[in-house]
């Protein structure tokens, strides 16, 4: 489980292509790996990943083909940075909301500058727009934000300078991937609602 704050943006070291996808190494500030097991999860962009092997300076992670299927991890390059948060412990404090690491989609996403304000807007898929509230919470690239706006193909959140700063948001081209984790608290209410 996660919380949605991002506590290291990592730098893509290596992408090794093998048989079942690639092995992702990503470089971490001293101290971010402290404590750190093998088999530990780790969210990348939001995905939960497993450590294979790891060091003071760089961590690495399996990429399956179905992660690379309903992530944007296959878009990856050498330098690219990433969003990354060390799981859950009992009594840490959730400054988000809860995640499980688990993507619900992807989108194509487009970042708006204009009177002091950073607009992040989504084109999410159909099946997961009923999903998506007005002032609901939702993650993108691992990061928890409030939805601020809902069109007919998407939504919108605000970004602020901390996040801007701390986070892989500010660095979005137009129409790159995002990876997005619908609230599961909003999807188990419309659930029960349809039964």
């Amino acid at each position: 489980m996660f919380t949605g704050i991002v506590q290291e943006l990592g730098s893509v070291n290596a992408l090794l292509k093998n048989e079942s996808g690639f092995t992702l190494e990503v470089a971490v500030n001293e101290g971010f790996s402290d404590g750190l097991l093998i088999g530990a999860s780790i969210a990348v962009n939001g995905c939960c990943l497993t450590v294979t092997e790891f060091d003071q300076n760089s961590i690495s992670f399996d990429v399956i083909k179905e992660t690379i299927r309903v992530t944007n991890l296959e878009y990856l390059e050498l330098a690219d940075k990433v969003n990354l948060e060390r799981s859950l412990k009992y009594g840490d404090e959730v400054g988000g909301h809860i995640l499980s690491g688990h993507v619900s989609c992807g989108a194509e996403a487009i970042l708006k500058k204009q009177e002091g304000e950073t607009e992040l807007a989504m084109k999410c898929p159909a099946e997961w727009r009923k999903y998506i509230l007005l002032k609901g919470y939702v993650a993108v690239n691992g990061a928890s934000l409030t939805v601020a706006k809902v069109s007919q193909d998407g939504f919108s959140v605000f970004l602020i300078p901390e996040t801007l700063a701390s986070t892989n948001l500010s660095l979005i081209g137009d129409k790159d991937q995002v990876n997005i984790e619908i609230d599961q608290a909003t999807m188990a209410a419309f659930t029960a609602a349809e039964t």
